[in-house]
C-alpha cells in the first residue's frame, strides 16, 4: 500500500493524520486466506456417485471387480478419519477428500465438529471438488412425478391464463409432510437450476394501502399512519384471494425501508377492507405505502409460479418450460453444512443449494475456510460466521439465497479483540429473495473483521452493513443496490457513539438511486454513529452519496464524487429530533459509568479511541470532529439542497465541521459559491468525458493535486482473477 502514496509532501495538521491512515490503516494485522499445502497429500479420499461407503475410499473409481473404490457419502469419509485420529494412525500433513461430479442429495445436514479439522496449517483437511468438474450438495428432492391438474375445484380456482399449462406433483408420495410456513423457512421449488416464486399479485411491483380505519392512530414526526392491520384497497383483484385457504401479503406498511410478511385473516369485498393477523407491523400502516399478495393459487398466472397444497401436500407448479425436459427439486433441509469449533479446514469448489434456512453456518471455529464455491437456491442466509478467528468466505459465487448473503460476527468488543474474519473476492447478487430489507450483500459485527474485493448487485436493500469495531471495507464495487427501498445506505451502519475505527475506502459505487427514484445514501452514518474514516472512493450517479447523521470524529477525505445530487450530508440531529437518543446514552454514563454498555473511559476503549474519552464533557449531542477534506465534485451537486432533499448540510451542523481544499467543478450545484471550505475549479480528469475510461485519474497540473489529493487505486477495485475464484471472468450485468 506504500507504494501507492510515496511523495515527499509535508502534510500539517489533519492531513498528516490522512496520511499516516492512507499507509497504516486500522490497528488489524492483514489476513489472507489460508492457503493449502501444494504438496502431495499425506492421505487422499475419494467420494463418488456411483461409490459405495463399505469401500476403502482410496480410489477416485470403482476396480474392475467393483470390490473397491470411492465412498458413496461424505460423512463416510469424515468418519473415516475421526476414525483414524482416534487410532492415531491418520497421517501427518495435508488431507484431501476429493468429490467426484454429480449432484448429491444429502439426507441431513453436513456436520462437522472439533474433531473434524486439522491440526494446524500444515495439516489443513480439504473436501474439495473434482477438478474441472460440477459437484452439487444438494438439502432437497427431486421431483420427477408430474400430471396434468384433473381436480374440477382446483381447475375453477386457476386463473384463465393458466388453462392447461399447470402440472401438479404430490410431494407427499416422495416422503416430505412438512413443508413449513410460506412466511419464511418453509419449501421451496427449483427448476433448472433457479428458484421458482409462489404464486404473486402483481407479479411485478405493488399495489398501494388507499385508506385506514385509524383505530390505533400513529404519529412518528409529523408521518402519521395506524398501528392495527386493517386497511383499504383499490384494486379489485384482490376480492378474488377471499376465499384462499393460506392468502399472505408482504409489504412495506409504514416506512420505506422496513418489510415485513402477513398472513390475511380476512377480506370484506364490498368495503375492500383487507385484515392481516397479529403480530401487526411494529411501527403500523400508512396511506400510500405498498404490499404485494402471495401463496395464492387463484394467482398462478405465468410461468415460474407455484403453490403447495399444505393440506393435501401436492404442489402445482406452471412451468417455465417442458416440465419433462427439465429437472425439478424442493427443499428439504434446514442447512448445507453447519461446522462447530472446527479449524484448519477448507471447502472448495463445490455448489451448495436447496435447503430452506442458511447453507452454512461455522460457530467458534479457527481458519475455516470456504473458497470458490458456489452458494445459491436456498431460503435463508449463505454463510454465516458466528464466533472464532481468521475464518473466510473468498472466491465464492452467491446468489439466490432468501436473505442476505455473507454474515460474520466474531471478536471481542469489551476487549477489542479482533476476530480478522474476512469475505474476500465474492461475487454477491440478487440476493435477499425472501427477507428483503436488512439483510445485505455482507455484515460485519463484532470487532476486526474485513470485506474485501468483492462485487456486490442488484440487491433490495443496502449491500455492506457493519456493526462494532475497527472493519476493513475496501476495494469492493457495488451498484444497483436499495432498489426497492428508501431511506437506505448501500454501506450503512447507525445509532452508536462507542463503535469506532471503521475503515471505508477505496470502493467504487455507482448508479444507485433507490426505489421509484426517491433516492437513498451511498455511505449512511446513521443516527450519530462515530469515528469511521471514509478515504478514497468513488461516487459515480449515487444520491445523497456521503452522509453523516449527527455523528462525530469522520473523516471523509480524498473522496470522488460524479453526478451525484446531492454529493454531501451533514446534520446536527442530535441536538433536534434525534436528542432522546443521545440523552438515553448521557444518562447510562451518569447511573453506570458505561455508554451502550462500554466502559469507554478506560482501556482499550480510552487509549484507543481518545477523543471518545471526553464526549460527555464536550457538547455530546453535537455533530463535532467531522473533517471533510480534499474531495472532488464535479457535476450534480456537492452541498446543495437538490430535488428531493430537504437538506444537505444543516446550517445548524456547518460550525462544527472542519471543511477544507475541496475540489468542486463548475457547473455543480453549491450552498454558497463564496464559502471557503471549496475551490470551484477543474479537477482535470485524465479523460475529462468520462472520467472512468480514465481510471478517474487525475491529470498533471490538476488543482486537487496541488493541494495533497492522492490519486485513487481505481484500477484494484472490484473483483480480481484467483485460482480460488468460482469462474472468470465475471459478468457485471
Amino acid at each position: 500500500m506504500k507504494a501507492l502514496f510515496a511523495g515527499t509532501i509535508i502534510f500539517a495538521g489533519w492531513k498528516c493524520c490522512f496520511l499516516l491512515i492512507l499507509l497504516s490503516g486500522i490497528n488489524m494485522q492483514a489476513v489472507s486466506a489460508p492457503a493449502d499445502s501444494a504438496q502431495e497429500p499425506a492421505l487422499k479420499l475419494y467420494v463418488a456417485v456411483a461409490g459405495n461407503d463399505g469401500w476403502s475410499g482410496k480410489l477416485s473409481q470403482p476396480n474392475r471387480n467393483k470390490t473397491d473404490g470411492p465412498f458413496a457419502t461424505l460423512a463416510r469419509a469424515r468418519d473415516v478419519i475421526r476414525e483414524l485420529k482416534a487410532q492415531k494412525k491418520l497421517p501427518q500433513g495435508h488431507i484431501v477428500i476429493e468429490i467426484q461430479e454429480g449432484v448429491y442429495e444429502l439426507p441431513g445436514i453436513f456436520e462437522l465438529e472439533a474433531r473434524d479439522g486439522g491440526a494446524d496449517a500444515q495439516s489443513r483437511i480439504t473436501y474439495v471438488a473434482q477438478k474441472g468438474k460440477e459437484v452439487r450438495l444438494s438439502g432437497g428432492k427431486s421431483v420427477t412425478e408430474w400430471a396434468p391438474v384433473t381436480d374440477e375445484a382446483v381447475l375453477k380456482k386457476l386463473n384463465a391464463d393458466a388453462s392447461g399449462k399447470v402440472c401438479q406433483a404430490d410431494i407427499s408420495a416422495i416422503g416430505i409432510n412438512d413443508f413449513g410456513s410460506p412466511g419464511g423457512g418453509g419449501i421451496e421449488l427449483f427448476f433448472n437450476d433457479k428458484p421458482m416464486w409462489l404464486s404473486r399479485y402483481p407479479n411485478k411491483g405493488f399495489v398501494k394501502i388507499t385508506g385506514l380505519l385509524n383505530e390505533e392512530p400513529v404519529d412518528i414526526r409529523g408521518t402519521k399512519g395506524d398501528k392495527a392491520g386493517k386497511f383499504n384497497y383499490e384494486d379489485q383483484r384482490i376480492n378474488e384471494w377471499k376465499d384462499e385457504k393460506d392468502a399472505w401479503v408482504s409489504g412495506y406498511w409504514f416506512w420505506d425501508w422496513a418489510e415485513q410478511r402477513h398472513k390475511v385473516s380476512g377480506i370484506d369485498t364490498e368495503k375492500k377492507l383487507m385484515e392481516v393477523v397479529p403480530p401487526y407491523h411494529s411501527y403500523g400502516y400508512r396511506l400510500g405505502q405498498w404490499f404485494y399478495g402471495f401463496n395464492l393459487l387463484s394467482e398462478i398466472d405465468e410461468p415460474g409460479e407455484y403453490y403447495v397444497d399444505r393440506e393435501k401436500g401436492i404442489l402445482y407448479f406452471y412451468p417455465p418450460s417442458d416440465i419433462n425436459k427439465g429437472q425439478a427439486f424442493v427443499s428439504v433441509n434446514k442447512n448445507i453444512i453447519s461446522m462447530k469449533e472446527v479449524s484448519f479446514l477448507t471447502i472448495q469448489g463445490v455448489t451448495l443449494e436447496g435447503c430452506r434456512g442458511t447453507v452454512v453456518e461455522m460457530e467458534d471455529c479457527n481458519q475455516a475456510l470456504l473458497a470458490g464455491c458456489t452458494i445459491r437456491n436456498a431460503g435463508d442466509e449463505g454463510v454465516v460466521i458466528s464466533g472464532g478467528t481468521r475464518n473466510g468466505v473468498t472466491g465464492c459465487d452467491i446468489y439466490e439465497v432468501g436473505a442476505g448473503g455473507i454474515k460474520i460476527n466474531a471478536g471481542d468488543r469489551s476487549t477489542l479483540t479482533p476476530a480478522a474474519c474476512f469475505a474476500d473476492n465474492n461475487n454477491i447478487h440478487h440476493i435477499a429473495r425472501i427477507k428483503r430489507v436488512y439483510f445485505p450483500g455482507i455484515s460485519l459485527n463484532g470487532v476486526g473483521n474485513r470485506a474485501t474485493h468483492n462485487l456486490i448487485k442488484h440487491l433490495p436493500h443496502m449491500a455492506i452493513y457493519f456493526n462494532g469495531n475497527d472493519h476493513v471495507m475496501e476495494y469492493n464495487e457495488i451498484y444497483d443496490v436499495c432498489y426497492e427501498s428508501n431511506d437506505a445506505g448501500a454501506i450503512y451502519a447507525g445509532r452508536n457513539w462507542t463503535m469506532r475505527g471503521n475503515m471505508i475506502r477505496y470502493n467504487y459505487l455507482h448508479d444507485i438511486s433507490g426505489f421509484e427514484g426517491k433516492g437513498c445514501v451511498g455511505v449512511y452514518l446513521d443516527d450519530a454513529f462515530c469515528g469511521v474514516d471514509i478515504i478514497g472512493n468513488v461516487f459515480d450517479k449515487v444520491t445523497r452519496a456521503m452522509m453523516i447523521g449527527g455523528g462525530r470524529d469522520n473523516n471523509v477525505l480524498n473522496n470522488i464524487f460524479i453526478d451525484c445530487v446531492p454529493s454531501l450530508h451533514v446534520d446536527a440531529r442530535g441536538l433536534g429530533w434525534m436528542h432522546d437518543h443521545p440523552e438515553q446514552w448521557i444518562k447510562e454514563e451518569k447511573e453506570k459509568g458505561t455508554i451502550s454498555g462500554i466502559a469507554y473511559n478506560k482501556p482499550p476503549y480510552s487509549t484507543r479511541y481518545p477523543k471518545l474519552l471526553n464526549i460527555i464533557n464536550d457538547e455530546p449531542k453535537a455533530p463535532k470532529g467531522n473533517v471533510i477534506s480534499l474531495n472532488i465534485c464535479r457535476g450534480g451537486a456537492w452541498d446543495k439542497n437538490v430535488g428531493f432533499w430537504k437538506t444537505s448540510v444543516e446550517d445548524k451542523a456547518r460550525p462544527y465541521i472542519t471543511m477544507s481544499d475541496n475540489i468542486v467543478a463548475p457547473g455543480s450545484a453549491v450552498k454558497d459559491s463564496l464559502s471557503e471550505s471549496f475551490v470551484v475549479a477543474d479537477p482535470l480528469f485524465v479523460n475529462p468525458k468520462d472520467p472512468k475510461q480514465g481510471n478517474f485519474q487525475l491529470a498533471a497540473g490538476s488543482p486537487a493535486l496541488k493541494r495533497g489529493f492522492r490519486q485513487v487505486p481505481f484500477n484494484k477495485m472490484g473483483l480480481y482473477r484467483s485460482d480460488s475464484r468460482a469462474g472468470w471472468p465475471v459478468s457485471k450485468e
